[in-house]
């Protein structure tokens, strides 16, 4: 008879990857929220029938993966914690670190978020948040003297503005990840130029292009604009085999 189930042999499973296993799960269906505490260590121990080293190691991985924060001896047990953007932004860099997520993945993706978040907030922004967007791009142009550091530091309010103006909580959520894993994985390239200075002042000018094509609530040139220079920011770290992904984005239409 032909086994038309799709069933493929299983592996054998360690009793902490089954407790993790069942504390995401409780998680995922709200069982556990924000806030709750798990039993004690002890009283884990005899819930699911494993020695305290099986106990532990279950909590390591769940606090690896930000889904718990536990302190040894706390007698209230493990607390639940909040989905953090941080959690994503690790778990980006430690693929593409292994190597499972190319580069020029990564910059793709941050290609059409920044695209898509440009296009939506030309759209959606607030008066409110038109002003944080000015305020941070005319805070970038006077911190030129100052140095890469407080110019950056510019650079990401701006675009953290922008995000927020999308009004897409997950675009802005995975948005600041892919630019925290890019940040973390290439050198920064105003560090890096020969004329630090210049590589402000070009990207202060790209950010005023995109900050006016907000204002003026031109979503199409706004998405354009973000990618084209997204690309050209990261575009040459990039080996050239893998930049016709690149090519294609940069030439898509919002």
């Amino acid at each position: 008879m032909t086994d038309k189930t799709g069933f493929v042999a299983v592996k054998p499973v360690r009793a902490y990857e089954a407790i993790v296993e069942q504390i995401e799960q409780a998680i995922a269906t709200r069982q556990l929220n924000p806030g709750d505490r798990l039993p004690s260590e002890r009283d884990l121990m005899g819930t699911f029938a494993v020695s305290r080293a099986t106990v532990r190691e279950a909590l390591r991985v769940l606090e690896s993966g930000g889904l718990v924060r536990s302190r040894p001896g706390d007698p209230r047990g493990p607390e639940i914690l909040q989905a953090s953007p941080a959690t994503l932004h690790k778990a980006m860099n430690r693929l593409v670190r292994s190597g499972t997520i190319k580069l020029s993945e990564l910059v793709e993706f941050r290609v059409m978020l920044e695209g898509a978040s440009c296009t939506l907030a030309a759209e959606h922004r607030t008066p409110e948040q038109l002003e944080e967007m000015r305020a941070a791009v005319e805070a970038m142009e006077s911190s030129i003297a100052g140095g890469s550091a407080v110019f950056s530091q510019a650079d990401v309010d701006f675009h953290a503005t922008v995000w927020e103006a999308s009004h897409n909580q997950l675009m802005q959520i995975c948005g600041d990840a892919a630019r925290g894993a890019l940040v973390d994985l290439v050198n920064d390239r105003i560090d890096s130029a020969p004329d630090s200075g210049a590589q402000m002042k070009l990207s202060l000018a790209h950010d005023y292009e995109i900050f006016n094509a907000i204002e003026a609530q031109d979503g199409a040139r706004a998405g354009q604009l973000a990618r084209t220079f997204v690309i050209e920011y990261y575009g040459e770290m990039i080996e050239h085999g893998d930049r016709n992904g690149l090519a294609l984005l940069g030439d898509a239409k919002a």
